[in-house]
């Protein structure tokens, strides 16, 4: 087994090291705390186990480990979704768990090389898988997406999702595709989605998206033109808002887009 610092074996746990328990995509939790000590998991574990370094200081390491069974009963613990720890209170919590998961994903979906198809080795000195054979580096991958609230007055247009059966109403998210700028993705999405034309566009903030590995970049733009005319594989309904009469949207302390919507609200209201 490779040892460098960003992959090390299970025999290399310590005590003080924080772990992070995945199952099958859920978190291995006991209530809202699944970070984990060695001593309370390590009966538990094979002899041999990939444990990828999420974060470390002088003091510790946060730690994610894959699991290849269950062992939530043996911890009195439960599987958790990443997205239930959305609504724990502490935003690092959350941080954490997405960072951890970002990371398991990118390990487990290049083990071969894309190029040549031999099996991939752990790069020594940084946080990448490389081809002996090509030579080919593959670092964690981020998807870029935009996410943006439209504004017409003292409106807000708002859209329920198609995919996601989720009950909010939220701002229009899509992936920026090769050749765009993100401001050029603002505008396509918006015309796409909902047949409107957007002018003004200015970045807000950003916010990374563990559902699997997004950077979410978050715009506020004015409504040049166009009536409402929903894509359907996309949208199943969308409108515009007064600011004193929303539908459920997402939380400002958890999502860019509540986040998007409060400091536009906060905006108009002073």
């Amino acid at each position: 087994m490779v040892t460098s610092q960003y992959f090390i074996s299970s025999p290399q746990l310590t005590d003080l090291d924080q772990l992070i328990l995945f199952y099958e995509n859920n978190i291995v939790a006991d209530g809202d705390n699944y970070l984990w000590r060695k001593r309370d998991v390590e009966k538990f574990l094979p002899s041999t186990l990939v444990c990828l370094i999420v974060e470390k200081s002088e003091s510790c390491r946060v730690i994610a480990l894959d699991l290849k069974d269950d062992i939530s009963r043996d911890l009195s613990a439960t599987c958790r979704s990443l997205r239930s720890l959305l609504f724990v209170e502490h935003d690092l919590d959350f941080a954490l768990a997405g960072k951890a998961n970002q990371i398991l994903n990118w390990y487990k979906s290049h083990q071969y090389c894309g190029k040549c198809g031999v099996r991939s080795q752990r790069h020594n000195d940084h946080r990448a898988l490389y081809c002996p054979n090509c030579k080919e580096q593959f670092f964690p991958r981020i998807n870029p997406c935009v996410i943006v609230l439209v504004t017409k007055g003292e409106k807000i247009l708002l859209a329920r999702s198609s995919r996601f059966r989720s009950g909010f109403f939220s701002c229009l998210a899509g992936f920026i595709e090769v050749g765009e700028t993100p401001e050029e993705t603002v505008s396509r999405e918006v015309k796409e989605e909902v047949g409107l034309s957007v002018e003004n566009i200015r970045y807000v903030k950003s916010q990374s998206w563990p559902f699997p590995s997004q950077l979410m970049l978050g715009f506020h733009a004015d409504y040049k033109g166009g009536e409402i005319i929903p894509e359907p594989a996309e949208i199943d309904e969308a409108h515009w808002f007064g600011v004193r009469e929303l539908p459920s949207v997402p939380s400002s302390s958890v999502s860019v887009a509540g986040e998007l919507i409060k400091v536009y609200i906060d905006s108009i209201s002073q």
